[in-house]
Formats: C-alpha cells, sequence, structure tokens
C-alpha cells in the first residue's frame, strides 16, 4: 500500500514544467478587500489571475520592482520551489519504504538527514558531482526567465515539459497548492530529522499518539 501511495505522489508531479495556459489579467477594482487577508485591501498586481492567487501578500512582496526582480521572476521562483520541494518530500519517503540505490549507503526506515550525511562521509563525490549539475540548471533557468521578462511571450514557470500532457487551470492550481504544502512538509521533515534523529514515519507516528 505505502508503495503504491509513493507511486501515485511521484506520479502527481509529472505535471509539474508544464506549460501554464494564459489567462487574461484583470484589473484589481479600487478598494477591493484581499481573499485570504479580508481586512487588508487586495495588493494592486495580484487580481487573481495566477493559480493559487488569494491576495496574500502581507509584505508587500509583489510590489518591488526595482532591484532586479519583480512579479515574474518570484512567481517563477515560487513555482521551483514547490516543484523542488514536492520530489524532496516524495524523495523522502521513497527512500525510507524502498531504501537505496546498490551500492548506495542503506536508507531504509533511516532518519534522511543522518543518510544525507553518511553519504557525504563515505562518498562525498556524489554530492559535489551535483553542484556542476545544479549550476548549469541554474544558468539555463536564468537565461530562460530573463528572456520571458523581456518578451512577454512565456509564462512563469513553463519549461515546455509536460509528457503527459497534464494542463488546466485545476491542475495548475493543485501544483501551486502541493507545491506550498510540500515546502512546509519538507522543511519540517529536515528539522525533525535534525532533532529526533528518527525517520519521518517514525515522527509522524510520535506525532499522532
Amino acid at each position: 500500500m505505502a508503495r503504491t501511495i509513493l507511486a501515485l505522489a511521484l506520479l502527481a508531479t509529472a505535471s509539474a514544467f508544464a506549460p501554464a495556459a494564459p489567462k487574461a489579467k484583470s484589473a484589481v477594482s479600487l478598494n477591493a478587500k484581499s481573499t485570504a487577508l479580508p481586512f487588508l485591501e487586495q495588493p494592486a498586481k495580484l487580481d487573481g489571475s495566477m493559480a493559487g492567487d488569494v491576495g496574500f501578500d502581507p509584505l508587500g512582496l509583489s510590489n518591488i520592482d526595482d532591484v532586479g526582480v519583480d512579479l515574474y521572476w518570484m512567481r517563477e521562483a515560487e513555482l521551483k520551489h514547490c516543484r523542488v520541494a514536492m520530489l524532496a518530500a516524495a524523495g523522502f519517503f521513497w527512500q525510507e519504504v524502498m531504501g537505496s540505490l546498490p551500492g548506495m549507503v542503506d536508507s531504509a526506515g533511516k532518519c534522511q538527514t543522518d543518510v544525507f550525511w553518511d553519504v557525504w562521509a563515505e562518498k562525498p563525490q556524489i554530492i559535489a558531482s551535483a553542484l556542476p549539475a545544479i549550476f548549469i540548471v541554474e544558468v539555463i533557468s536564468w537565461i530562460t526567465i530573463n528572456k520571458g521578462r523581456e518578451t512577454g511571450l512565456r509564462e512563469a514557470g513553463d519549461y515546455m515539459f509536460n509528457p503527459l500532457k497534464f494542463q488546466g487551470g485545476e491542475l495548475e492550481m493543485k501544483e501551486v497548492a502541493n507545491g506550498r504544502l510540500a515546502m512546509f512538509a519538507s522543511v519540517g521533515m529536515i528539522l525533525q530529522g535534525m532533532v529526533t534523529h528518527d525517520s519521518a514515519f517514525t515522527n509522524l507516528a510520535t506525532g499522532l499518539q
């Protein structure tokens, strides 16, 4: 059963890089209230056209545009972190249930935070080799984002990677909602692992007792 759940969780992330359907922007009416925080004014640039936009911006970050960062850039960053967090959360559970690849440090049923440091101690070249790969991905991402900002022809987060042909407003909303949840979940599992040195499932069972 656990393996089936993990497989479905990984499949759900396949739509992560699906191209977003262009949406018509609507003007924010004067004195409109935020859906998320009804006692605050709705942010001027958050008009509800983006999936997951409920007008939640108490720090006014959506209005920043004079330091090389704007709403497009922040949306790109949010989607990137959502997707990485979903993969990370699924990876935590997958490693605990299925175990490691042959030749790697055994990870089944263990705290994945501790496993990371075991890998660093025994096979540091594996972790070090990931750094150039991350650098290449970030360079490609930086070029793509800047071209999208200049031309206005690319939706934030659209890398034209959609092998399962997932598309639609509802799926985009689910991606953002699950991605935001996964960011909290990933941070929670890492911090719990550092404190308790138990697996995520063990910490979950302890918390439910």
